[in-house]
């Protein structure tokens, strides 16, 4: 098994296990949230709901992501990682916007009394059980959001890294849902949706993060530069480089694609600069990881 299926296999393994919990913590608090009546746990239970649905679509386009090079794709389909992850954002800022409006609806009309007091403490058995899947939720989201971030460490995927993040903010959202939980059950009944509105901005934020950052990988901005002095300082340690002229560096998804110039001894034959250049690519493949192209171009260097 190569290392790029391998890298596949734990990034659709990291997105089936998000899935399957989301399906159960999106039942759970949108179910207990309505019994319950506390619009901050029916918040969270919404952004489960549009959890479970951009990640049926990322796992899609995990798949195709993993597909080989074709004649059209001549350096495979990785760049779809990217584009998930530009939908996983989508998603995430749409529920945003929707839980943040309808939050801070329900605040305006607990304050001014156009209806009745109702939240959390309502009923005093659903208010307990509300609580007790809030705690779970985050029990959950801490584990889920360790384990993907590890995923995405060790696969350098975009998506997942996404997910992570997703998690990463869960764990605030639904302890602020818990904390509007907990006063509405003391009485402060306005406080469970002044809650679910902060929910909603933590979701948000998640959206644009996610967003930001595939969208930069899509646009092909440079890598960060830390990769691209580790790639000159490999070049510039071979034997016969005299400097590295140009670097150019894309991204095609996770993985990267090299063309370089070098510059050589003016006096060397054309057999010897070959063999300069292909050994500067050897250097490249056996050192640079997710590398998927490399051109060296060479000409008498600069006295």
């Amino acid at each position: 098994m190569t290392r790029e299926t391998q890298h596949d296999r734990k990034n659709l393994l990291a997105i089936n296990l998000s899935l399957a919990a989301n399906v159960l913590l999106a039942v759970l608090k949108t179910v207990v949230g309505s019994l319950a009546h506390s619009p901050a746990l029916l918040a969270d239970g919404i952004n489960s709901v549009a959890d479970v649905v951009y990640l049926v679509v990322v796992q899609v386009f995990m798949r195709l992501a993993g597909k080989p090079p074709d004649r059209e794709h001549p350096y495979g389909h990785h760049q779809l990682d990217s584009i998930a992850a530009v939908i996983v954002g989508a998603f995430v800022i749409t529920t945003a916007v929707a839980v943040f409006f309808n939050a801070i609806g329900n605040v305006f009309d607990l304050l001014t009394g156009n209806v009745e007091s109702t939240g959390a403490g309502a009923v005093a058995l659903w208010g307990a059980v509300a609580l007790w899947v809030a705690v779970f939720t985050i029990a959950v989201k801490v584990f889920l959001a360790v384990y993907t971030r590890l995923i995405s460490s060790w696969t350098g995927s975009i998506a997942v890294l996404a997910l992570a993040r997703d998690h990463r903010n869960d764990i605030f959202s639904i302890a602020v849902a818990t904390a509007g939980i907990i006063c509405s059950r003391a009485g402060y009944v306005w406080v469970d949706p002044a809650a679910a509105a902060v929910v909603a901005i933590v979701i948000f934020y998640t959206g644009v993060e996610i967003v930001r950052d595939s969208s930069a990988d899509l646009m092909n901005i440079l890598p960060d530069r830390a990769v691209t002095r580790r790639i000159r300082q490999l070049l510039e340690a071979v034997p016969g480089v005299k400097h590295v002229e140009d670097l150019r560096i894309h991204r095609i998804g996770l993985y990267l694609l090299v063309n370089v110039t070098i510059g050589v001894d003016g006096s060397l034959t054309v057999t010897d600069g070959d063999r300069i250049a292909s050994q500067a690519e050897d250097m490249l493949w056996e050192n640079v990881e997710y590398l998927r192209h490399v051109t060296v171009h060479y000409h008498p260097g600069r006295a």
